[in-house]
């Protein structure tokens, strides 16, 4: 049976109570923009039901849509205040692309997958984002036309930072990238201050591969 609006909406209301801010998201602004953004218009229709569970689901293509919490925990961590340009790599559904979109002044978003960045790009101008671009290439190498980026966010995990990457950055910007092996990784925030890498790390995480010329090979 179909489910309503009103029955999605409830969903994200207890998805964010439960699986955010009883866990530690706490920055409000976050948390408005997920009760926002309709996390089940990002994976096909069969799996709406679960959009809102406390897990990862599969969008085609060997990828995923992040578990809610993972992606309230990056969002909050990237420290976004309204006026900065992000910079995302990995569009996937373009879930976290709205969220972004909904906290930042614009967001420029790279996919490798050339089907996820059509649909996630369709999708995403038909719930009205206008301040997003999304464009197939490879997410190592960046977006150098549109770099100084003030944030950067990676939703894939890589064995290091990709040089690219930290370069676009600009100072005093701040970066949060999965950075381990090709299992398991490290949430990571990196900031560039007077023009050199400092690092803190925030847990472990469990992303997809990373690929591409500064990562692991396709």
């Amino acid at each position: 049976m179909e489910r309503s609006r009103d029955a999605f909406e409830a969903a994200r209301a207890r998805m964010v109570e439960e699986q955010l801010a009883r866990r530690g998201v706490t920055d409000e602004h976050v948390l408005t923009a997920m009760r926002r953004v309709p996390r089940h218009l990002f994976v096909e229709e069969a799996l709406q039901n679960r959009a809102h569970g406390d897990h990862p689901l599969p969008i085609g293509e060997e990828q995923t849509i992040s578990q809610p919490y993972i992606v309230g925990l990056m969002t909050q961590l990237l420290e976004l205040r309204g006026q900065e340009k992000v910079l995302e790599v990995g569009t996937g559904s373009g879930y976290q692309t709205a969220v972004l979109a909904e906290l930042a002044r614009r967001v420029c978003s790279i996919e490798r997958l050339s089907r996820l960045a059509e649909r996630a790009r369709a999708l995403l101008e038909r719930l009205g984002y206008d301040n997003v671009w999304v464009r197939v290439g490879s997410g190592t190498l960046g977006w150098p036309d549109e770099a100084p980026f003030d944030r950067i966010l990676v939703t894939a995990g890589g064995p290091s930072v990709p040089p690219p990457l930290f370069q676009q950055l600009g100072e005093g910007g701040r970066m949060v990238v999965p950075v381990g092996d090709a299992v398991n990784q490290t949430l990571t925030v990196v900031e560039k201050i007077g023009g050199e890498m400092k690092t803190r790390l925030c847990g472990e995480c469990k992303f997809v591969k990373l690929v591409g010329k500064y990562a692991w090979e396709a």
